[in-house]
């Protein structure tokens, strides 16, 4: 339970009324680096909540494909 607090602790909590919440954008109130660091602990999380193992390809590896414009 300390763990889970000590990760929780630099997380910024904000009370907004119904309706009146900020938009979805975060630019201004962060920095890339923070986005991306935010995109990899939800990651991380959420393969927790699956059970399953998180994949351990090389990002050369990485399933996905390119599309080009015709």
């Amino acid at each position: 339970m300390r763990q889970r607090r000590s990760v929780r602790e630099p997380l910024p909590v904000r009370v907004y009324r119904l309706g009146e919440e900020p938009g979805d954008d975060l630019s201004a109130s962060t920095t890339a680096e923070r986005r991306i660091e935010m995109v990899a602990e939800l990651s991380e999380r959420m393969w927790e909540l699956t059970g399953a193992p998180v994949p351990s390809h090389s990002r050369a590896r990485m399933p996905g494909r390119i599309i080009r414009p015709a």
